[in-house]
């Protein structure tokens, strides 16, 4: 991303309201939210030194454990995850996640690189 890695870290933990008409959060840190598979939660387990941005996602279908990481590069940042399918997803669920998953990033980045 063309933005400073501490930058990036922060925008990223105020995506959910970007990005979800709806989200909100409770006291225990825990985004709720309508998401593409129902009632959805979102919590990060941040680290902002580290970069770490791990995070747990549940939705009506399944539980994901993402682990999630902000690097620098330069002047830029990356931002490195992992998908490991859930065990209540099939194959073909989870290809069709990843494909949403990778169309949220895309937007994502495209929000987080327009904010001045």
């Amino acid at each position: 991303m063309k933005k400073k890695t501490g930058n990036v870290f922060d925008a990223i933990l105020q995506i959910p309201l970007k990005i979800m008409p709806d989200a909100k959060m409770d006291d225990k840190g825990w985004w709720s939210f309508t998401g593409p598979h129902g009632k959805s939660r979102l919590k990060f387990n941040e680290n902002k030194s580290l970069g770490i941005l791990d995070h747990q996602y549940i939705d009506e279908e399944s539980s994901w454990n993402v682990p999630m990481n902000v690097v620098a590069s330069g002047d830029f940042s990356e931002v490195v995850f992992t998908l490991n399918k859930p065990d209540e997803l099939s194959d073909v669920q989870f290809d069709q996640r990843v494909t949403e998953i990778g169309e949220m990033i895309i937007t994502m980045k495209n929000i987080i690189e327009s904010d001045a």
